[in-house]
């Protein structure tokens, strides 16, 4: 299992172009698909964060910026 970074990497990625991107991707979804995950987490229904989550990050530019931030790890 990785380890989580800093909340100073964390900072950083965010401000990254590329965390830029993926934030406004991210903004511009549905707030009630946003406000789904969020209270399937906060419920305890992680698989069904995590399934949710995963499909709205499913498509190719999301997955390419994603990978983009992984190299930054």
């Amino acid at each position: 299992m990785q380890q989580m970074p800093d909340m100073a990497a964390l900072l950083k990625i965010a401000q990254s172009p590329a965390g830029q991107k993926l934030l406004a991707m991210l903004q511009s979804k549905s707030h009630e698909d946003l406000d789904s995950i969020a209270a399937a987490a906060a419920s305890g229904n992680l698989e069904e964060a995590k399934k949710k989550l995963s499909k709205m990050l499913s498509d190719q530019n999301t997955q390419d910026l994603l990978s983009q931030l992984e190299k930054q790890l």
